[in-house]
């Protein structure tokens, strides 16, 4: 994988959740040590309506569960109060539906008051930030933006500390055919492969090309030269994409799994017990957010 020169002004970072969450007025003094966390039953907090992710990791889920029932909830989970002694919640529901496999009857949660449109911003900036959700998932949590709160693109972008053209192009993914943006979802195409199949104007090619393309694993720039040589023959590369060679089951399972984690196209290569790991991005944000999973600076 080669590692381009990081433009530090073009990293997606958003705003940052603080300075979307204007304090709730305290009632009490324990409300009022600056917004200190408190200990709220999880029976009395409704999940969150605005929430973008669709697919949670079972795996994952459970093994934050183990470490919730051992160490407890080490980051607060961020709430709003309703009426009738209830909350909603912002922010945090992997570890709120982790609480309760645990087997936890509290959850420590700091107290905000925000509108329906703060809650759902919110919601989706705790998630871009945290870089685990799929394209599509994003894709129509920017579209819900716009359909329910009349957000400009300009607006979302920067809402979310994304690129105007970015979200344009995540929105543009509602177009493919539903069974596309299913295996866009589930990662069997990455954003680039979809990005590069809206270059077709009628859904059966774009559900053709995307066999194809799965069928062969391409990578998206191998998809880029197949789907020019379609729409241009002239451009055709002499010769046809060849099948991957078969891969070891356990070699993909392990590939499936750090594409569901990274969210990003992963190829492993393994020859006898040696071999590499090959990540593609397909945008500059992409790439930011892998270096801030690995911890680089």
């Amino acid at each position: 994988m080669s590692v381009p020169a990081i433009d530090t002004k073009r990293r997606a970072l958003g705003k940052g959740l603080d300075s979307l969450l204007p304090r709730i007025q305290p009632s009490t003094p324990a409300e009022a040590e600056g917004g200190q966390p408190r200990e709220i039953p999880l029976e009395l907090i409704d999940q969150n309506p605005f929430q973008t992710r669709s697919q949670v990791n079972p795996e994952q889920l459970s093994e934050l569960a183990a470490s919730i029932a051992a160490n407890g909830v080490v980051q607060p989970v961020l709430v709003r109060p309703l009426a009738g002694g209830r909350f909603q919640l912002i922010a945090g529901e992997r570890r709120w539906r982790a609480s309760q496999i645990a087997g936890k009857k509290t959850v420590p949660a700091i107290l905000r008051q925000v509108s329906d449109e703060q809650a759902m911003e919110i919601t989706i900036v705790e998630n871009l930030q945290r870089t685990d959700l799929n394209p599509m998932e994003q894709a129509r949590a920017f579209e819900r933006l716009s359909r329910e709160f009349h957000m400009t693109q300009e607006q979302m972008a920067h809402r979310t500390g994304k690129d105007r053209a970015t979200v344009s192009n995540f929105i543009r993914l509602l177009k493919l055919p539903s069974t596309v943006q299913d295996r866009v979802e589930s990662g069997e195409l990455t954003f680039g492969h979809a990005r590069a199949l809206l270059a077709f104007e009628h859904a059966e090619e774009i559900e053709k090309a995307a066999r194809r393309i799965s069928s062969l694993s391409l990578s998206v720039r191998q998809t880029e030269s197949y789907i020019q040589g379609l729409i241009d023959p002239s451009r055709k590369p002499n010769k046809e994409p060849k099948p991957a060679p078969p891969v070891d089951a356990n070699v993909r399972d392990a590939q499936e799994r750090l594409q569901r984690t990274l969210g990003l196209k992963v190829t492993v290569e393994d020859h006898s017990g040696h071999g590499k790991v090959i990540i593609e991005y397909a945008r500059l944000e992409d790439f930011d957010a892998l270096m801030e999973r690995f911890g680089v600076k």
